[in-house]
């Protein structure tokens, strides 16, 4: 569900805010310092989270959130109580936690994002954290070379396979830029042409069906992959990100000396963090709130970051409400800006 516009009134029992959400998927919200942008960058999380326990701790007296289709969130203070609602067609619908956290996919890149708890609750470096998970998920894709060729119906002409696999083909090639590639059995060929059809239409049915399966299980990975690559080099000065034949993450200098993550700048760390929650745990479709994007970058890369969110929106049909200080951050695009003033919106 997409959102248009969010409101919350009598924020810590003075600030009356309204941000609407434009169209192109990137957003920004600005204040001065005390008016309550990060915490209602963080209701918002909380709430479509369904952590109604921490929502209820912050001052307030109502917060509204709006979809698109006319839907109505509704979250109102009744003494110690948040009541939630949801309102469609001038109906009201109470709402539970799990019924909260199942409208959108939500994901929330706080300030504090250069360290992240582990699942045993130690506290880690987040960059080196996500260079670990991301070599694993790369190592164990590219092991999967064999060919599962699920059910199918012969009801495909010739011309339309041919043009099926060319298609599938320009995808493997994209793939194969993230080292992800496929056994095509010996004797073989693709794409096939109209006479290898002919001879081997069974064998060439069941290599089509299943580098489709292969495409679609991994396509979305290794587009991931490759554009994180891309764009954090993009960033870098004599210096480029390389994934090895392994997966390993690692940076070579210009002069051929290879650093481990760890010894990257704040500010490389911070284009790291932010680009790989946005590529590989935001989901699709969803809504993403990144509070002070600009932390550890140059002007320069401030700049340059805005327009990054932007392609990355386009790319993964994403709403992203970044909550910032920088006028670099936001640059030309300041018709894309909420201000948020102390008292009244």
């Amino acid at each position: 569900m997409k959102i248009t516009k969010i409101s919350v009134d009598g924020l810590f029992g003075k600030h009356y805010h309204t941000v609407s959400i434009f169209d192109g998927g990137l957003t920004y919200v600005h204040s001065p310092n005390g008016c309550g942008k990060s915490t209602l960058i963080r209701m918002i999380s909380l709430l479509l989270t369904g952590n109604v326990t921490e929502l209820t701790k912050i001052p307030f007296q109502r917060m509204d959130i709006f979809f698109e289709k006319g839907e109505n969130l509704i979250v109102v203070r009744s003494e110690n109580e948040l009541i939630i609602q949801m309102k469609r067609n001038e109906l009201e619908t109470e709402l539970t936690p799990a019924d909260l956290a199942s409208i959108t996919g939500v994901t929330f890149i706080s300030p504090e994002r250069a360290y992240v708890r582990r699942g045993d609750g130690h506290i880690v470096p987040a960059a080196e954290t996500y260079a670990h998970e991301l070599s694993n998920k790369i190592k164990e894709t590219r092991k999967d070379h064999a060919l599962n060729v699920p059910e199918y119906k012969d009801d495909m002409g010739d011309d339309e396979l041919i043009f099926k696999a060319k298609d599938l083909n320009a995808k493997l090639n994209f793939m194969r830029d993230a080292g992800f590639t496929v056994d095509i059995p010996a004797g073989l060929k693709f794409p096939p042409t109209r006479y290898d059809l002919t001879e081997s239409r069974k064998e060439y049915l069941d290599l089509i069906h299943g580098i489709s399966e292969f495409v679609k299980k991994n396509h979305h990975l290794s587009e991931s992959v490759i554009v994180f690559r891309d764009v954090i080099n993009s960033f870098l000065a004599d210096k480029d990100m390389t994934i090895d034949t392994k997966g390993t993450i690692s940076f070579v200098l210009g002069n051929g000396i290879t650093l481990p993550i760890k010894d990257m700048s704040s500010g490389e760390k911070q284009i790291f963090i932010m680009l790989y929650r946005l590529l590989f745990q935001a989901l699709p479709s969803s809504f993403v709130m990144i509070d002070e994007p600009e932390i550890s970058l140059h002007i320069m890369w401030q700049q340059r970051i805005g327009p990054v969110l932007k392609d990355i929106a386009r790319l993964r049909d994403l709403q992203i409400l970044a909550a910032t200080h920088s006028p670099q951050i936001v640059h030309d695009d300041w018709d894309l800006t909420n201000e948020l003033r102390a008292g009244s919106a």
